[in-house]
């Protein structure tokens, strides 16, 4: 099943059910007028809207709505928890390895995790906005989970069975800010702005066998001012899967309906600068770091610059058929005018 919020209703939107080749949408009040309102009461409303997903892939509604992605807003237009993971440790281990610091051993038995803000997102096609480039303005993609209810202390395999719906994810980075963040020892803030998530987000068997293990086995495309940037696959090199991900930030606290997972930076191990770039035969990057660190390790210089006013990315999931999975997240660097 696939949903959707659009940009109508008022803050929190309006919730549609969208049809799998991403065409055609129908409105759904009767059942529940947010996604978040759908989640809170998922066992009631989840047959209901399903009913309205089949019924929209067989045509059997005369009118339905032309599906426009950029009417969208990300599909929980805020949320009460936003909490991303690093679960590709290669990505932690290039940061670190960049500055000349060892990589702890809890690092590949502890996931680490920070807690976004998740107050106010951005749609998938608003522009990424800050007042100065000298930030260091950078993308992250990544895939993230929504879950229902969480207990304390949840095991991994009740932790897996939460997991109601996956996006993918911009967590965008400004890296010139973080350094002294974190020499603060109280983790980020200012370096994390408003991040964006796919126009639609799916029930995990929407993804067949491409959903195991709590993990997305399919390749994630980045295309940095419409050049491929990257193409790794989210299921390989992933150390924590999600359900170990939602465990985990669960383990002291409860998690309300609605909480979103994020998986981190998606990484794959290669072999160096040289083997590592779209052009040279590798996979790729999904965030401009990664190349910089590389750039650091192997000529003692980062030289790729962070993102500009005026660049663009763009972020998706392409099934085996080469369909979009999640529509795209497509934006544009912009000066913050208020």
């Amino acid at each position: 099943m696939k949903l959707a919020t659009l940009k109508q209703g008022g803050r929190d939107g309006s919730l549609v059910v969208v049809n799998r080749a991403l065409t055609h949408c129908r409105s759904v009040p009767a059942i529940a007028r947010t996604l978040q309102a759908a989640l809170d009461d998922w066992e009631v409303c989840e047959p209901q809207l399903r009913q309205v997903y089949e019924a929209l892939n067989s045509g059997a509604f005369s009118n339905p709505e032309v599906f426009d992605q950029a009417a969208c807003h990300s599909p929980l237009p805020r949320a009460y928890q936003w909490a991303d993971g690093s679960a590709y440790v290669n990505h932690v281990e290039l940061v670190r390895r960049a500055r000349g610091a060892e990589l702890p051993a809890e690092f590949w038995t502890d996931p680490l995790m920070y807690q976004g803000g998740s107050d106010s997102f951005v749609g998938p096609r608003d522009p990424v906005r800050a007042l100065s480039v000298d930030w260091g303005i950078d993308l992250e993609a990544e895939v993230a989970v929504i879950t229902g209810d969480v207990k304390m202390g949840c095991s991994v395999a009740d932790a897996a069975k939460s997991v109601r719906l996956l996006m993918l994810v911009n967590d965008v980075s400004l890296r010139n800010l973080i350094p002294n963040e974190l020499a603060k020892g109280f983790g980020f803030f200012q370096s994390k702005p408003a991040s964006a998530f796919s126009p639609v987000a799916i029930t995990p068997d929407e993804l067949g066998a491409d959903w195991a293990d709590s993990r997305v086995h399919r390749p994630l495309t980045v295309f940095l001012n419409g050049a491929l940037f990257g193409q790794p696959d989210a299921g390989q090199d992933m150390v924590f899967n999600f359900a170990q991900l939602v465990a985990h930030a669960a383990k002291t606290r409860e998690l309300c309906a609605g909480s979103i997972i994020g998986s981190g930076t998606v990484s794959n191990k290669q072999g160096g600068l040289q083997g590592s770039s779209i052009a040279n035969g590798g996979v790729g990057y999904c965030c401009i770091a990664e190349v910089r660190m590389y750039e650091t390790i192997e000529t003692g210089k980062a030289q790729t610059p962070y993102m500009q006013f005026g660049d663009s990315v763009r972020i998706e999931m392409l099934d085996a058929q080469g369909a979009s999975i999640f529509g795209a997240i497509d934006q544009t660097v912009q000066a913050y005018a208020g």
